[in-house]
């Protein structure tokens, strides 16, 4: 029998005890996080659980201070947004930081030149619908200022940009935060337009529709730590909402909980 284990039967990410600390206080706590190619994980926590600092981790804003990190079936360092562009991992942060005042193709690539000082505009059109036909997304025209864009749409182009490069990874910062039903339900074709090409998708989010409507696992963080690993189909909405505002707490959560709880008396006394 053949065992070989070729590189797509592994992890696109790894992440294993991981930790990351600011001067006293523990941010993360051996974290373990795990992804593969064409899969859409949705991290979940209430605010302070971690949820950032570990993207953060990923995207090479925050260098992590114990772990490692398994990324394409070798252990790699991030030290930089570079280096994590580098590896193929793109990160989409809530506040998009689009130019408002530039069109579809400026957002898209802003400051790639060609040449010195020159812009291919014809080439930079053409490669924009490419992105965007490929998320199947409906955006009227690429030489309209994104500020005329709805919310939705503005979430496209985000994505889009962040497909330059074709990234394996794909990290999503709350995309359908303070969007109506309609620009919601658009958003959400974009993530399984994303999955379809075979990108893994990381979508932080606290909305649990989203979670169930595109999510294939949900993975729950509880005071930076790990509290539960969960296939979507095969677990309820409260089953979730227990790990995330620690109704089954594990042992590790609990006495982070009591230990936490300890120094915020001592603090107070």
């Amino acid at each position: 029998m053949n065992t070989t284990v070729t590189a797509q039967d592994k992890p696109l990410l790894s992440m294993r005890g991981i930790c990351k600390d600011f001067g006293a206080i523990r941010a993360l706590s051996d974290i373990d996080l795990r992804i593969d190619r064409g899969e859409v994980v949705a991290l979940l926590g209430d605010n302070g659980a971690g949820k950032s600092t570990l993207v953060k981790v990923l995207a090479g804003v925050h260098p992590h201070d114990q772990g490692e990190i398994e990324f394409d079936g070798q252990v790699v360092t991030i030290h930089s947004p570079a280096d994590s562009r580098a590896l193929g991992i793109a990160t989409v942060y809530q506040d998009l930081a689009l130019c408002d005042n530039l069109d579809v193709v400026s957002n898209l690539f802003l400051g790639c030149e060609k040449g010195r000082g020159t812009l291919d505009e014809e080439s930079m059109e053409k490669h924009t619908w490419e992105l965007i036909n490929q998320l199947s997304a409906k955006i009227p025209s690429v030489r309209i200022p994104v500020a005329s864009l709805s919310g939705g749409q503005r979430q496209t182009v985000a994505i889009a940009r962040s497909l330059i490069g074709d990234p394996a990874l794909v990290i999503l910062d709350e995309p359908t935060a303070a969007l109506g039903v309609a620009q919601t339900a658009e958003v959400l074709n974009l993530i399984e337009r994303l999955r379809d090409r075979g990108h893994a998708v990381l979508v932080i989010t606290h909305n649990m529709a989203d979670v169930q409507a595109v999510a294939d696992r949900a993975v729950i963080l509880r005071l930076g730590r790990n509290n539960g690993d969960f296939v979507v189909k095969d677990t309820s909405h409260e089953q979730i909402v227990a790990a995330i505002t620690g109704a089954t707490d594990s042992v590790v959560t609990r006495r982070a909980a009591a230990v936490a709880a300890r120094k915020n008396l001592e603090t107070t006394s």
